[in-house]
């Protein structure tokens, strides 16, 4: 199953594709939007300040609950959203680098070595980003909902990371938003779509197995209750 996920073919999108395989199940792509509209409020409620920033608290807190849902379900979802099925080590990361310089083009049906690695990178600096703003304050009226736990010196040291790792993050969305309009305009393949849709046009039929929303709802249901009851 794991072979069959990252099957490509010898000629990349010169041969017609004839199937709809289904590779991102609703899990995954729940997950995927509702983080880019948290993402978003988050940095609108951050740069508007004042009573803006209790959503800003409350749009990092589900961010938190988010990440830790993406990390049991690269665990636990379903194939095509497991980690052990997309992360590669340097050879696979590098091979495909050196083939998208070049004329052709080995689409994989779940992520690239190097869309794999992105996503981590991505999960990290969100994790990081949520985690320092927990102990964060502005030295005016806002406070982390953690910031009584540590001393003001530590808390503002976070601050100071949480501020940094904003610019590490607003690089990295730029970063992907450069690779999907690179890869729908110069290798003509539409990485958005699949997002949506869930489905993916491919040269043969794959069964690939979803993850089953119960577990989703349980493992959702655990993690953000376990990031409230944490943190309040």
């Amino acid at each position: 199953m794991k072979k069959a996920i990252s099957q490509v073919t010898e000629n990349g999108l010169d041969d017609p594709p004839s199937y709809r395989i289904l590779v991102w199940d609703l899990p995954t792509r729940l997950f995927h939007w509702m983080l880019v509209v948290l993402v978003a409020v988050s940095f609108v409620t951050g740069k508007t300040g004042g009573t803006a920033m209790q959503y800003h608290e409350w749009s990092g807190v589900a961010i938190l609950a988010l990440i830790l849902f993406r990390v049991l379900w690269g665990l636990f979802g379903g194939i095509p959203s497991r980690f052990s099925s997309f992360i590669r080590g340097p050879r696979k990361v590098f091979g495909y680098a050196r083939s998208l310089l070049g004329n052709g083009h080995q689409p994989y049906l779940g992520h690239n070595p190097m869309g794999a690695w992105s996503i981590i990178a991505m999960l990290a600096v969100l994790l990081i980003q949520v985690g320092t703003g927990l102990f964060a304050n502005d030295d005016i009226l806002t406070e982390g909902p953690l910031y009584h736990l540590v001393s003001k010196d530590a808390s503002d040291w976070l601050t100071r990371i949480h501020h940094i790792n904003r610019s590490i993050l607003i690089g990295l969305i730029a970063l992907h938003l450069a690779a999907i309009v690179f890869y729908w305009l110069v290798k003509r393949e539409n990485l958005m779509l699949p997002m949506i849709t869930g489905r993916k046009s491919w040269h043969e039929a794959v069964d690939l197995v979803p993850g089953s929303p119960v577990k989703a709802l349980l493992l959702a249901a655990v993690t953000a209750a376990v990031v409230y009851w944490g943190i309040y």
